[in-house]
């Protein structure tokens, strides 16, 4: 019985392990400063200090590009199972897998002429 769960088990301890001991190093290697500056304090992205945070406005085409990656990201992550079992499922799978892809690109293509990718 145990033998059936030792890769499960292997896993977690692993997915545990993992962050675990990302955490512990950070706390281990930080370099601390001597005093805290405000300098220090305010984040900076790129090495390019940021100064003060103001609203900034973002475009709807921002949004619908992020959207439709999301949508298209999630699309392809189907496509993973199909690709595994692929050989099992014969030419009703690579058909299945031929028309995915075509309504994939399909949509790519149209999305592409009304300007949805354009910034």
């Amino acid at each position: 019985m145990l033998r059936d769960w030792l890769p499960f088990l292997i896993y977690a301890l692993l997915a545990f392990a993992i962050p675990a001991s990302m955490i512990a190093m950070s706390f281990a290697f930080a370099q601390r400063p001597a005093r805290r500056t405000r300098a220090r304090t305010i984040p900076f992205e790129s090495g390019v200090s940021r100064g003060q945070m103001r609203a900034q406005r973002f475009t709807v085409s921002f949004y619908l590009t992020a959207m439709l990656f999301i949508v298209f990201d999630i699309e392809i992550v189907f496509l993973y199972p199909l690709a595994v079992q692929l050989h099992a499922l014969g030419w009703f799978g690579f058909i299945e897998l031929a028309f995915f892809v075509l309504i994939l690109l399909v949509a790519y293509v149209y999305i592409w002429r009304k300007g949805a990718l354009e910034w």
